[in-house]
């Protein structure tokens, strides 16, 4: 099976990891595009841990980067064909990672912008143990037909998405919004005015925000 790796940033505080952050790159990105944000969020989770693995593909679109999934095709289905098949890839590695750090499933939370939040969605509704927290910016939900049959877990969920995002429409996040309703996941939504296919600075106080108050919660605890 192929091993997933990418670039670590290990606790602020310099002890032992009581938290994991995973976060899950665009696709033509890598983990390099992602793992900045360690520092940015390491100031409201001294103890968390952060990667931010490549995705096991090299980008079909691009002479550089990796993806998740092809978007050669990027009908509902053939999209949801390619998050479910890469989806047990990033399930063993979460599983690998958090027994190399000696955590718990419920110390994880996940990240993703992008494609990387439709795959973030997909497999963290999907796993046995709820993520502390799911945090999808400038996604999608894929299979939402799936949802109700499939999920497994409920963790609260962040979407933020620009309104001006010409990449994934705003309307992408608004569908998933009210599917993860209608399923019973805990959903908080921001969007924002004038932006684009980005990250902004109140999407990433809003992700803080969210992280600090579930970790709180003593989801992290029984290591």
């Amino acid at each position: 099976m192929v091993e997933l790796h990418g670039p670590r940033r290990g606790p602020a505080s310099g002890g032992p990891a009581r938290q994991l952050v995973v976060l899950l790159h665009g696709v033509g990105a890598d983990g390099q595009d992602l793992i900045e944000l360690a520092p940015v969020w390491a100031r409201a989770l001294p103890e968390a841990a952060f990667i931010a693995p490549d995705a096991p593909s090299p980008c079909d679109m691009a002479p550089y980067g990796r993806q998740w999934f092809t978007l050669q095709d990027r009908s509902p289905a053939r999209m949801a064909a390619g998050v479910r098949a890469v989806a047990p890839l990033l399930d063993a590695f979460l599983e690998a990672e958090l027994a190399r750090l000696s955590l718990p499933a419920s110390a994880l939370a996940l990240m993703g912008f992008s494609q990387g939040a439709m795959t973030a969605l997909f497999t963290g509704l999907r796993r046995a143990t709820p993520p502390a927290a799911i945090l999808a910016y400038s996604g999608a939900l894929l299979a939402p037909e799936a949802l109700t049959a499939e999920i497994v877990s409920r963790p609260p969920v962040l979407l933020v998405h620009g309104e001006a995002d010409e990449v994934v429409p705003a309307q992408a996040s608004r569908a998933a919004e009210a599917a993860l309703r209608a399923a019973g996941v805990p959903v908080e939504a921001l969007y924002r005015p004038g932006l684009g296919h980005g990250i902004d600075e109140a999407g990433l106080a809003a992700g803080a925000a969210l992280l600090a108050k579930t970790f709180s919660s003593g989801s992290s605890a029984g290591r």
